[in-house]
This record gives C-alpha cells, structure tokens and sequence, in this order.
C-alpha cells in the first residue's frame, strides 16, 4: 500500500512539474513517503532525516516533505525533531503534496494532518482515478489498485486503524473503470489492495462483503490477463471469495493468507477472531477448491506473552500449513497499541531471535519442497526483465507468484510485460530456474522509464 502510495507521489510531482533528481546532492525536493508498522523503519527514516539537515542548510531553497502513516502519527515530533522540514502530510490528503510544497515555499513549513479522509466529490474521485493512472509504476504491465483505506479490525499489535482510519471502501462502478482505464494503457495485471480486502463494500453494503464480485468483474475487463489481491484478513475469507477464485481464470492461484501465530492463546491476546484449528479448516477448503494453490503467510515472532508452548504450536501449524513462502517478524511494539501496553510481558530479545531462525527454518523446508515439485512442469510467466544479478538471465512471474530465471532464446531481450512459457528445470527455497519454450505474448504498452518516488 505505501508502495503504491509512492507511485501516486512520483506521479504527482511530476504531473506539477517536477523531474526525477539523479541524486540528493542535487535534488530540489526530497519528499519520504514513511512506514510506522515496524520501529525499524521509524529509526531508519530519523536517521536519513538527521542525515539531510546539512545538506538542507548549505542548499536553502532546498525542500524537505514528509508524508504517510509517521506522519500521520508523529506530526509534532517530526517538527520538533526536525525543523529543517518544510511539509508534513498524512495518508488522507496525499494528492495535496504538490500544493503543499508551493504554500511551503511561499509562506513557510506547513503542517497538515487530516484525522479521516474528506468526503467524496465528483471532483475528488475523478481526481483520485489521475492520481492512480498518473502513477510512476516500476513495471509498466502492472497496477496496484486501492480498493479500501482504513480498517475496522483492533489487532493488538497494529497501529494502521490509528493512522489509516475506518475502512473506508470505493464504489465497484469505480474502481472498475479504473481497471479497464489501466487495461487500455497497456496494463494486463492489476492487483487489489486494501488492509483487509475481505471485508471490501460492507460498509457500501451495510450487509455484506462485495469483494467476490469485484474479482469476477475486474477480471471480465478485457485486457486484463491477471488478478491479484492483497490482504485477506482470515476470519473474513468467505466461501463466495474462494469460488470467485476458483471460476475466474485471471484470479491468480495465490493466497495471501496471514496466520500471525499458531497459538490460539497468543491468537487471542492479538485479538485476531480466528483459532488455529478454523485457520488450517479455512486454508483446506481453499486448497480443495482451486487446484494448485499457493499459498503465503505473516508470521510474528515473540508477541508479548508468547511462551515455548505458544512458539512449538507455531512451528506445528506453519508445518501443517505448508507455505510457499512466508514473512516472519520479530514483534515490534507500536506505541498507542493494546500490545506495547504489554511491557511487563515482553519476550527476551536473545529468546525472540532463536525462535525467528528456527521458525525460518520450517517455512524454507517446506518452501522448498513445493519449489521441488514444480520442476518438470511448464509454467506460463509474465516477463518482468533482465535479472538484477546477471543482465543476461530474463525473470519473470507465474501465476503463484513465483520468480523464474530463465536465458532468452539466441541471447535476445524478452520486453517486460510479454507472456512466455517456461519449463521449470530448477528449485531454490526463492525461486525457480527454468528454460525458455516460447514467447506466447508480447506486451501492449509503451515503455516508460521508473522513477523513483524518494
């Protein structure tokens, strides 16, 4: 979500005006798009803030700005701490930052923070479908997709409903002409974001979730040749979510599902809604439904509370579950949040550390294995370009979302955003290798050159 965040800024800047700077030293506007789920990035960003207040005195017309979820929740501090920033700005008024930057520079720092997002106008959502069409995306053949803001959930240990608000959900009419605007640019993979996509247009509804018919009808857009989604919450994935997967064919077989812990009494403290046992009943009947499902998962280590019992269910669960891939967190308190009240219950570091290695240990065995079991198999990819490591090996996606490396046919390019297939001839615990059998589609849209949104 702050990924696509990022995009909409580059985009917006560069809509008012702006270029892409090759570096800081000679920038004019640095803008950080900040992250406060984790301490890690809070600590990180102060650092590159305190980092950018000489530079910032020897180039006075320089402009610092400050956006996102840190923003939303550190407004006073950020100034307190660093009076060289010229604009804070939170997750609701993000289009605002050119504007912001312009008042800045005629009348000082400005700070503005709203606690929920504006009501919708006419003029506001036409402004909102620019701002996502104007997006600076690093693959051109694909666009995240904002169906929701805000979430209605009261996790122990998340501090999104603090800076993000209610769930706020966008009409399907909407975001459907979003997706066929995007298909006509050339885009042919879309994937739908929301902090818990499940419980997308109840609050449309007042009755229940819509999020199985914006699946069938995102995937009906012509042109769109992949659907993706991201995140369902667990106690939410209903029935009529799984079959729209399973009878949509541009639905990617992959699902996103976090378990957190697998321990129903560290389960419980995180105030999730679901046991361990409904998780892995939930997680069967998606299998059984759509066939070669992929399946990936959050994990957080250390939750305060958490004891060896707690831990050893984990590692059973994450067994059971066996995951494709897995995020695993080492529990980060976030202040205002039920758990950070939890001090007197916090896991030794030394203790949360060897929990970590040996969870990853159990996810990457299993990870592995099901990699293992792909070779052999001809897997359609979507191109995504020339490895990062070796410019001569291509990469690109399967519908589970796994990355493939594989060498192009006579030494020759393949253009991001074609189709191939691949026959898998390799597995690591990350990826696949495998050799090219043919190009089955080239892509429709015009090359455009990322920009970064830092």
């Amino acid at each position: 979500m702050n990924d696509h965040d990022s995009e909409r800024l580059a985009g917006a800047l560069l809509a008012d005006g702006l270029v892409a700077a090759p570096d800081l030293e000679t920038a004019d506007v640095v803008v950080f798009n900040t992250c406060c789920i984790r301490e890690n990035a809070d600590n990180k960003f102060y650092g590159h803030l305190g980092n950018l207040k000489t530079l910032r005195e020897s180039r006075p017309g320089m402009q610092i700005a400050v956006g996102g979820c840190l923003a939303q929740m550190d407004k006073e501090r950020i100034r307190q701490r660093a009076p060289h920033v010229d604009v804070v700005f939170g997750t609701h008024n993000l289009a605002r930052a050119p504007e912001l930057l312009r008042q800045a520079a005629e009348q000082g720092p400005v700070v503005e923070i709203f606690a929920e997002p504006l009501p919708p106008t006419d003029s506001s959502i036409g402004d909102q479908r620019s701002a996502a069409l104007a997006a600076v995306r690093d693959l051109p053949y694909a666009a995240w997709v904002t169906i929701q803001t805000g979430c209605d959930n009261s996790c122990a240990f998340c501090i999104v409903p603090s800076v993000r608000g209610p769930e706020v959900s966008r009409p399907k009419v909407e975001l459907v002409a979003e997706v066929e605007a995007l298909a006509r640019r050339g885009v042919s993979e879309v994937t739908l974001l929301g902090q818990n996509v499940n419980s997308y247009g109840r609050d449309l509804t007042r009755r229940r979730p819509l999020f199985d018919e914006l699946l069938r009808a995102t995937g009906a857009v012509e042109g769109i040749r992949r659907v993706r989604f991201t995140s369902p919450h667990p106690k939410d994935l209903r029935p009529e979510t799984i079959a729209a997967m399973a009878e949509t064919v541009e639905v990617c077989n992959h699902l996103h599902l976090p378990l957190q812990s697998g321990s129903d009494a560290t389960l419980a403290a995180m105030r999730r809604g679901y046991t361990a046992e409904r998780y892995l009943r939930c997680l069967a009947e998606a299998r059984l439904a759509i066939p070669d499902l992929a399946v990936t998962t959050d994990l957080i280590v250390g939750f305060p509370g958490e004891t060896e019992d707690d831990f050893e269910r984990t590692l059973e669960v994450a067994a059971e579950a066996s995951y494709d891939s897995a995020y695993t967190f080492i529990f980060s308190p976030r202040p205002g949040t039920r758990a950070a009240a939890m001090e007197e219950c916090f896991v030794p570091a030394d203790v949360v550390v060897e929990r970590l290695e040996r969870l990853r240990v159990v996810v990457e065995r299993s990870a592995l294995a099901r990699h293992r079991d792909r070779i052999g198999r001809v897997e359609e990819v979507v191109v995504e370009g020339p490895s990062k490591r070796d410019p001569e090996v291509m990469t690109g996606r399967t519908g589970q979302n796994k990355l493939v490396h594989f060498e192009p046919i006579g030494g020759t390019g393949i253009a991001s955003g074609s189709f191939a297939e691949v026959t898998i001839t390799g597995a690591a615990r990350h990826h696949l290798s495998g050799e090219l059998l043919e190009v089955t589609a080239r892509p429709s849209h015009r090359v455009r050159i990322p920009v970064s949104a830092g």
